[in-house]
């Protein structure tokens, strides 16, 4: 897999039935590594790792319904009270970034009402902090690291 725009960070594999699998901590198993899910676990690490936020916070691809369909969301960050602080939509680095996936990670969070919103195709990483009121993202330059409530 091809270097991203991230710390280097040790990943445990292991290769089964002609398949090479990731161990995904949060998860705590191994998952088939694909391009996204390269990108996937860098960003894991860098939450866990350059943002300190605890593993008990964190949860990795699950099932939620908009509209009647069935959507997956790739990280999303919690508080403590169990509120929504911060969304990630991973894309593969072969993925342009650019307003549909914008619009999908909104869509997500017209559910979810996380305050940040991180995009990223492992190479660039965008964040956002939404405006309920204006209903609209501001972007900014970074997510806030761990802090405890």
């Amino acid at each position: 897999m091809e270097p991203l725009n991230f710390p280097k960070y040790t990943f445990r594999f292991k290769n089964r039935e002609n398949k090479i699998y990731i161990f995904d901590a949060i998860r705590k198993k191994f998952i088939v590594l694909t391009p996204e899910e390269w990108v996937r676990q860098h960003t894991v690490q860098f939450l866990l790792q350059e943002k300190k936020y605890p593993i008990s916070l964190i949860n990795v691809e699950k099932e939620l319904t908009f509209n009647g369909l069935k959507k997956r969301y790739d990280i999303v960050i919690f508080n403590s009270d169990g509120s929504i602080f911060l969304v990630v939509e991973c894309k593969r680095s072969t993925i342009t970034i650019n307003q549909q996936t914008f619009d999908q990670i909104a869509q997500y969070n017209m559910i979810l009402e996380a305050e940040y919103l991180m995009v990223t195709n492992g190479l660039h990483h965008y964040y956002c902090t939404m405006d309920y009121e204006e209903k609209r993202y501001d972007f900014l330059r970074d997510i806030p690291d761990y802090r405890r409530f």
